[in-house]
């Protein structure tokens, strides 16, 4: 077997990324993706309304390239947080087509430029904006994963689904009493510690 070159590596890695943010939706219904699940709205289709966001800019404007799809979430204009829910109007569908085209205008910048290929990230201080491709592609995987783990927690509050993605949840095989007593022994270490 042939080792990947770094371009490949570090892509798969975005896309592992990628496709566990979007397995955490799979199955729920328009309300559980949608609803708040932290004290700061943390929700599972804002989340991925986000990195599509986030997906577009870096991979776009960083390098001279323009999105085709005007992203008004995105705008200096835009309320607050507007890139982090899905207001109404915006279907789920919407969003995930949306993201998968902007997972394919990534992933054009990333097969056409060379990865020290340079970039500018305009809202980043003066001494870091100056960029290349391989920065770039690295700052978006560890962003996407990063949510991906907040993907995670919500969408174990909202029906104890766990894991990277279906048939490798990378968890201890253990039946629910399992779990409740695992649980109840960081409790107890918890009280423990605390007092």
């Amino acid at each position: 077997m042939t080792k990947p070159d770094t371009k490949t590596h570090l892509r798969q890695y975005l896309d592992f990324g990628r496709e566990a943010m979007l397995w955490k939706l799979e199955g729920l219904s328009e309300y559980d993706v949608r609803r708040p699940m932290t004290p700061t709205g943390t929700n599972l289709l804002g989340l991925v309304k986000h990195l599509a966001g986030v997906e577009s800019v870096y991979f776009g404007e960083t390098f001279g390239r323009a999105f085709p799809e005007h992203l008004p979430w995105m705008d200096d204009t835009a309320e607050k947080n507007a890139d982090m829910w899905a207001t109404p109007d915006e279907s789920r569908a919407d969003i995930l087509a949306l993201y998968e085209r902007v997972r394919a205008f990534s992933d054009a910048t990333i097969a056409e430029l060379p990865l020290d290929a340079p970039g500018r990230v305009a809202w980043w201080p003066d001494e870091r904006a100056d960029v290349t491709l391989d920065q770039i592609i690295v700052h978006v995987a560890v962003e996407t994963h990063r949510h991906a783990g907040h993907a995670d927690i919500v969408r174990e509050l909202i029906d104890n689904t766990v894991g990277m993605r279906l048939g490798r949840e990378n968890m201890p095989e253990s039946d629910a009493k399992w779990w409740d007593e695992y649980r109840n022994t960081l409790e107890q270490a918890a009280r423990t510690a605390a007092s």
